[in-house]
């Protein structure tokens, strides 16, 4: 198969200086050249200004679909859409700068609209999680100032590993991380996002 849906998250507030997006678009090239005909969707979660849940939203998300009013439906909407476009793609380019030692909000908004009991996750009979979000494959474009793949910085990477364990936790579980890291760091810098567009492999 030479085509591929390709869904790209940003969700830097840098826009076009922003080194994640950079990153980002260079892995989407590289998709492009594995899979010629493929199609780009993208989505900028600050231009998109996505909300963070409200007490409405939440309501809303745990109220059965034959108990559900317009107003219900109305609160959904926005959910409703990511969810499926979410699955409507095959590969996801997210675009994830560290600020603060996490995740930007806007990224974490968007989060919790795609996490839907019975649609995008469930249980088992054990009670064991299990994510309905199969046979995508992630990559994450991880930028940072400083250094978090030593011994010394993996304490402070919040966004890998979150990352990794919740859209796991989802079902997309095939995920690489690429990084655009020492963004801050004299001489390293210079190179660090050439180094990290060198470091992509699509598989």
């Amino acid at each position: 198969m030479n085509s591929k849906r390709i869904l790209q998250i940003n969700s830097s507030i840098m826009e076009e200086k922003s080194y994640s997006r950079k990153l980002g678009n260079a892995i989407v090239e590289k998709i492009k050249v594995k899979y010629p005909n493929s199609t780009l969707e993208q989505l900028d979660l600050v231009e998109s200004n996505i909300p963070h849940l409200t007490p409405e939203t939440l309501h809303a998300m745990f109220t059965p679909e034959e108990h559900q009013t317009d107003e219900v439906r109305q609160a959904l909407q926005l959910s409703d859409n990511l969810v499926k476009q979410l699955f409507d793609c095959d590969i996801v380019v997210i675009g994830a700068p560290l600020i603060n030692r996490t995740i930007h909000s806007s990224l974490k908004a968007w989060i919790d609209h795609i996490t839907r009991r019975g649609i995008t996750f469930g249980y088992n009979e054990a009670g064991m999680p299990i994510g309905f979000i199969s046979e995508k494959k992630v990559y994450v474009a991880m930028s940072s100032g400083g250094i978090y793949t030593d011994e010394q910085g993996k304490s402070n990477d919040f966004v890998a590993p979150y990352l990794k364990s919740f859209l796991g936790f989802l079902g997309m579980t095939d995920l690489t991380v690429f990084r655009a890291e020492g963004l801050h760091i004299p001489v390293i810098q210079d190179t660090a996002l050439e180094k990290g567009v060198n470091s992509i492999v699509i598989d």
